[in-house]
């Protein structure tokens, strides 16, 4: 993708602009444990280029204007990361009494996924000089966090969906009641895991970490967003202004928190810290950008998850209101952003945020 000038575009985004403070008022009355190096060559002073996250024709490309460039080995490192965290979801929710709610609770935490937001949390720890066992228990927590929210989301009630994942939604298997439980038992098992099994952190260190992911999910983080988009349905004068604001609660705070949690349970210093939240809500709100995106220009087969369905609910969204070319363009320049918010950080450990930040930008489900 091509750099693009936005800046007019950019400058009629009153959240984005200011993208460092979340908005606090409505605009109106969401493999095995083993060591591990996914860079082929070791020593170098710019940030790596990422070969899997873009098509063949790209990494050709850029090969051919940097051909001593290392690659970052993004594929295998998501396989190594997501593979050690699911591992840890199996062990934290383990299937026992009472059977039927760990069940529930199992089918959609494991029923695969990206694992984008654990693999943030734990490259941000890392990339701070932390070791990725300090935050093991918060990159789980912010997964179940996401798989609660995707549980209720599903729901009749809200956007009444029956596949997820490429799966049957959870209440089409364990019925609504189950689902309701299942999702309010992940959300609070979430606080007690980061709580109870965090290890070689500070309690100081810990408790920061509770409060930044509760703020996530309550009234200033994805339920304010899920708020304002459910009082949205069917409006004709939702402007830009407002469809940020959504999506910055919605869909970026949980992803920003991931990042965060990493950061400061890694032992990174407020500056750090800050300059990390920044690069997290660029990225939040690129994954809804492309989100929205993929939503009208993909198959549900495409997906695993049903195609189309904002159009129908005459939800609004970034292609609705920018049209298709342009919302592309405005996801490059967050990824731009993005990505230039990691320059001054070691380039080495920095690679898998880049990585993952191209990876949202480009990605096809």
């Amino acid at each position: 993708m091509a750099s693009v000038n936005l800046c007019s575009l950019v400058q009629s985004y009153p959240n984005f602009n200011r993208v460092s403070s979340r908005s606090k008022s409505f605009p109106f009355n969401l493999l095995q444990n083993q060591p591990f190096s996914p860079l082929k060559k070791a020593n170098f002073t710019s940030l790596p280029s990422v070969a899997c996250v873009l098509t063949k024709e790209e990494i050709v490309k850029e090969e051919e204007q940097d051909p001593q460039k290392p690659i970052f080995d993004f594929n295998s490192y998501m396989l190594h990361k997501a593979g050690t965290v699911n591992q840890a979801l199996d062990a934290a929710v383990s299937l026992r009494e009472p059977i039927k709610i760990h069940e529930a609770m199992r089918y959609s935490l494991l029923a695969g996924g990206k694992r984008v937001r654990p693999v943030l949390c734990l490259a941000a720890c890392e990339l701070v000089g932390g070791q990725e066992s300090m935050a093991m228990p918060a990159a789980c927590a912010v997964e179940m966090v996401h798989t609660m929210s995707l549980i209720h989301d599903d729901l009749p009630c809200m956007d009444n969906d029956d596949l997820r994942r490429g799966k049957p939604t959870n209440h089409k298997v364990f019925g609504e009641e189950i689902a309701v439980l299942a999702g309010d038992a992940l959300l609070s098992f979430a606080f007690e895991h980061v709580a109870v099994s965090t290890v070689g952190v500070t309690p100081s260190r810990i408790v920061r970490a509770v409060g930044e992911l509760a703020k996530a999910v309550g009234t200033e983080g994805l339920v304010a967003g899920q708020v304002v988009d459910l009082a949205s349905e069917g409006l004709t004068d939702v402007g830009l202004d407002h469809l940020e604001f959504i999506h910055l609660h919605k869909t970026a705070a949980l992803l920003e928190a991931s990042v965060v949690l990493g950061a400061v349970l890694g032992g990174g210093c407020d500056d750090e810290v800050e300059k990390l939240r920044e690069f997290a809500r660029c990225i939040g709100l690129l994954f809804q950008v492309v989100d929205d995106i993929l939503d009208v220009t993909k198959s549900s087969k495409e997906l695993g998850k049903t195609a189309g369905k904002d159009l129908v609910a005459n939800k609004v969204t970034y292609p609705k209101l920018m049209g298709i070319e342009k919302s592309r363009e405005f996801a490059d320049k967050l990824k731009t952003d993005a990505v230039q918010l990691l320059q001054g950080f070691d380039p080495v450990k920095a690679a898998p945020l880049v990585a993952l930040a191209n990876y949202i930008a480009y990605r096809q489900n």
